[in-house]
């Protein structure tokens, strides 16, 4: 299950005194779920840009905390900085990250920006994607004027906020305004070459930048400019789309480099952006060595990257995350200049609980000691979704070594999405291992809830019947994926190479094994349920797809054995 993140990246009109940013920063990180990754505060702008990321819930939380904390302390009355600005919070941007889309994001910056208004009485305006109007998208539209011009501004019906008063009066003219809204991811992306010729590197940014290079006559740097019947410049566009860039030279490498803002990776990712650059680089006898991210970057571009290589050389994308990864980062050269970490380079995985033990993190012989000893979990639970993880494994495996196979290279493609689906399995599979424990955990928690009054008796069974039914859950889950898992696996038995059918033997009776345990942890758990219409739901769909799977192994079984 992908988790759901956006980025929310606030910028504050305070960068000099560092006691009113930690009392923002300790605001926003008040809330349970979100991860501060940055606090850049500048002093001759006198603004602090903030970065934080978690689910979109606590993020709005966050923000408004956040907002709430820079009205109490930041005067706009007397603020001065060289950036432009219109408030003590100037800007709130969204940026969705992972499992949430564009339109989602939209709903949660107005969300906030509704709350902000009326809660906190500051004038909203919502921009980019949440724009209510066209002239709106634009940031620089919106704060044209700057604080100075908003009483004059507030008069003027085109510019009524979308939320909060739209009079000027003694607190705004503390507060100022704020714009919400929701825009795309932007990678700070620069490719190194080979060269210490910044008008060579230049030349090749204007190659792909989309907003090209000025038409000339005669030679394209000192020529005269091409002007259209208005007077302006003519340009000769560039190849890629929502790119910034220009060459420069950085003299702690001593190479020169082609900086870009990726402003939209949906329509430029940075695979692509590498590749042409590197494309426009050789026509001018200038070779690509590597490139740097600057910054984070989703998991989802580097996952992009790795299958887009993949797929170059038709080598299969049913690998596991990390093999994806370590591809994108040789591919792009993101080693060239210093080691790549993706721990502290990938937002995801950044914001993971380094100090949460997972059972999935040990060893085989760690998991089998742990569960060996005398506490109750991990249990039968966790064992089911292992093996059900194990299963999927290797049915992924044989499409793996299949689509290698001599002689079967036009069939690469087919063997690969079979990979890709049981990677799949896999990995969901692997989440439950914890998952499972953390059911059972849950449970404790509630018996331990205190029940000397009726309403905390009432509410201890409560907590009861849900962390129940929560338990109950993830086992199905579980042997709802290890009998999804078996059509791979079904596959490879029909398809794969003969070679390793015994290996689809196997994953068809671990599988099977695996949809059997989860479902004793179903009836089990469900034993003391008081809901017995869900108690009956449950029991009857766990029993239908345990006889689904066992029919299933049958066939899979009836394949391997006529080829053994």
């Amino acid at each position: 299950m992908k988790r759901r993140l956006v980025e929310c990246v606030p910028n504050f009109s305070e960068g000099r005194d560092m006691n009113i940013i930690k009392q923002i920063t300790d605001a926003i990180e008040s809330v349970e779920g979100v991860k501060l990754l940055n606090v850049d505060p500048g002093k001759a702008t006198n603004r602090t840009v903030v970065t934080f990321v978690g689910e979109p819930e606590a993020v709005v939380e966050a923000a408004f905390r956040g907002i709430k904390k820079a009205a109490e302390l930041i005067d706009m009355s007397k603020h001065h900085g060289e950036h432009p600005r219109m408030g003590a919070t100037d800007v709130v941007p969204f940026v969705p990250i992972s499992g949430v889309t564009m339109e989602e994001a939209v709903q949660y910056a107005r969300q906030l920006a509704k709350r902000v208004g009326e809660e906190l009485k500051i004038p909203v305006y919502l921009y980019e994607f949440a724009a209510t109007s066209e002239e709106r998208r634009n940031l620089a539209n919106i704060r044209s004027g700057e604080y100075e011009a908003l009483p004059e501004k507030l008069k003027d019906p085109k510019w009524k906020p979308d939320f909060g008063p739209a009079q000027w009066n003694e607190h705004i003219a503390k507060t100022g305004a704020t714009v919400i809204g929701a825009r795309n991811f932007l990678i700070a992306y620069n490719v190194n070459l080979n060269t210490t010729s910044t008008r060579r590197a230049n030349a090749i940014a204007f190659d792909v930048r989309e907003i090209g290079r000025i038409k000339r006559i005669g030679d394209p740097i000192t020529g005269k400019k091409v002007l259209d019947e208005n007077g302006n410049p003519v340009r000769i566009p560039g190849t890629l789309r929502k790119v910034k860039a220009i060459g420069w030279y950085i003299e702690e490498y001593g190479i020169c480099q082609i900086s870009m803002n990726l402003t939209d990776i949906n329509v430029t990712p940075m695979h692509i952006a590498f590749d042409e650059v590197s494309e426009k680089a050789r026509l001018r006898g200038v070779r690509v060595t590597g490139s740097e991210i600057v910054g984070l970057v989703p998991l989802k571009a580097m996952i992009d990257a790795g299958k887009y290589f993949l797929r170059k050389q038709k080598r299969s994308l049913g690998i596991p995350e990390e093999d994806i990864i370590k591809i994108a980062i040789k591919s792009l050269g993101l080693d060239d200049l210093r080691p790549f970490n993706p721990k502290e380079k990938i937002i995801e995985y950044l914001i993971e609980d380094q100090d949460e033990k997972k059972l999935i993190n040990l060893t085989a012989r760690e998991f089998a000691n742990e569960t060996s000893r005398e506490s109750p979990a991990p249990g039968g639970g966790s064992i089911s979704a292992y093996i059900g993880a194990l299963a999927a494994s290797l049915g992924t495996m044989v499409a793996n070594l299949s689509s290698h196979k001599r002689g079967w290279d036009d069939r690469w493609e087919f063997f690969s999405d079979w990979a890709e689906k049981g990677q799949k399995y896999k990995d969901e599979l692997l989440r439950l291992v914890d998952e499972d424990t953390k059911a059972f955990n849950k449970i404790m928690e509630a018996y331990r809830l205190p029940k000397k009054t009726e309403q905390e008796k009432l509410e201890r069974k409560k907590a009861i019947e849900e962390a129940t039914k929560y338990a109950i859950s993830v086992p199905l889950r579980v042997m709802q994926l290890a009998y999804e898992a078996m059509e791979v696996i079904k596959a490879m038995a029909q398809h794969g190479m003969e070679a390793s059918i015994s290996d689809v033997g196997v994953g068809a009776m671990a599988a099977l094994t695996a949809v059997r345990g989860a479902h004793l942890n179903v009836r089990i758990n469900a034993k003391d349920l008081e809901d017995q219409q869900f108690k009956q739901q449950v029991l009857q769909q766990a029993q239908q797809i345990e006889q689904q799977a066992a029919q299933k192994e049958q066939e899979i079984m009836q394949i391997v054995n006529s080829k053994l």
